[in-house]
């Protein structure tokens, strides 16, 4: 087993969890589609992930469809005690693999019963509303009130214990938090694109929880020379040091860097531990890209 220190720790609602995790996405097939080239290694990545002190776990039960919680079922069931799955809805996929909204009531019930069933547990720690718009990198404004009521209702019968928002704006999540209590934020974030700069201080200010999808770049990771500089001086590798950063930019970043190999969740492991000085730091800020205002629609 892996010996590395992850203790390092923030709350998603009343549960404490270390703030490095484990995305599950990469365990389905190519397009997050289908079943994975090696359906022993998916198993081993989980087991790998829990055995090394992980107890945050992201998932979909659209990635597949169905794939990774049946994975995680099959891997981690019975679950340990302090083991947080988070999981999301607010998509279904077509028979092509695409990503189609659904944000309907039948749409919403239907998916945090898929997620109850799939991942056999009585109740899911905590469901994210995910608003499936166009533009993965960007969210676009638009009321959020009536899905985040049905899903405030599912919590109200015990099915939810704790909820979020995923790929929203400010004033998206000023109005869900009218509605329930958001214990998390999903958004795209990192080293190069930081639109939630100021999102994210003011997050910390309430104690809730930050979680940046894409952290190292998603579809097309990240490539920069100052990072391979940075990296190089370190003994490092570039997605080691773009993890860092974020374990560094604020205590309320919860990472889920996600990885279908063994030998990989080890190397993302090893972040929590990579200090970064002050003047990789501002080296690092270099990187950041202009950030845009989000499309009204």
């Amino acid at each position: 087993m892996l010996s590395i220190d992850i203790s390092g720790t923030f709350t998603l609602g009343d549960r404490t969890v270390r703030r490095l995790g484990y995305g599950a996405m990469q365990l389905a097939g190519p397009g997050v589609f289908g079943p994975p080239r090696d359906r022993d290694a998916a198993l081993a990545v989980l087991r790998e992930v829990v055995a090394a002190g992980v107890n945050h776990i992201d998932t979909a039960d659209i990635y597949g469809p169905h794939v990774t919680n049946q994975l995680i079922r099959e891997a981690l069931h019975p679950y340990p005690d302090d083991l947080v799955i988070v999981t999301k809805v607010g998509a279904r996929r077509g028979d092509d693999g695409s990503w189609i909204p659904a944000w309907s009531a039948d749409d919403l019930t239907r998916a945090v019963h898929d997620n109850l069933r799939n991942l056999k547990v009585d109740a899911l720690d905590v469901v994210n509303f995910r608003r499936v718009v166009q533009d993965v990198h960007e969210p676009v404004e638009g009321t959020i009130e009536a899905p985040l009521t049905v899903l405030a209702d599912l919590q109200r019968q015990g099915l939810i214990h704790h909820l979020g928002v995923s790929h929203v704006t400010p004033a998206q999540i000023a109005e869900a938090r009218r509605i329930c209590d958001v214990v998390c934020v999903q958004n795209h974030y990192n080293l190069a694109h930081r639109t939630d700069d100021a999102l994210i201080d003011d997050l910390a200010r309430d104690r809730i929880a930050y979680v940046p999808y894409f952290p190292l770049g998603g579809f097309t990771p990240l490539q920069s020379s100052t990072l391979s500089d940075v990296a190089a001086r370190l003994g490092a590798t570039p997605m080691q040091v773009a993890l860092a950063w974020l374990y560094r930019r604020a205590a309320n970043i919860l990472l889920i860097p996600g990885t279908s190999s063994v030998a990989h969740v080890r190397e993302n492991l090893v972040a929590a531990e990579l200090a970064l000085p002050d003047d990789a730091v501002a080296a690092l800020a270099g990187i950041a890209q202009p950030a845009l205002t989000p499309v009204q629609g």
